[in-house]
């Protein structure tokens, strides 16, 4: 995330501040700051960098290539999906 801009930064915090009021049981401080976005792109472009800046610390920590990691999460999300009528 080199070079990001403040407002950049700002969606990405924001979205790291829904996963962490979600999994706190903030529901409502969550869809507040969901509704904070102002747009789908903002809301769009912050999970996204905030899901590549994870992928790269967990690449940096585990020493995995990218492609490992994205393939090892494939795995996980495919095993945990449930099926349409489940």
């Amino acid at each position: 995330m080199t070079g990001t801009t403040p407002a950049a930064a700002e969606l990405v915090q924001r979205a790291a501040g829904v996963i962490a009021a979600k999994h706190r049981g903030d529901l409502d401080g969550a869809e507040k700051l969901l509704s904070a976005f102002g747009s789908e792109q903002a809301k769009t472009l912050g999970f996204y960098l905030l899901a590549d800046l994870s992928l790269g610390l967990l690449r940096a920590q585990s020493g995995q290539s990218m492609d490992d990691l994205v393939h090892e999460l494939s795995l996980i999300v495919a095993a945990t999906a449930t099926p349409p009528g489940a």
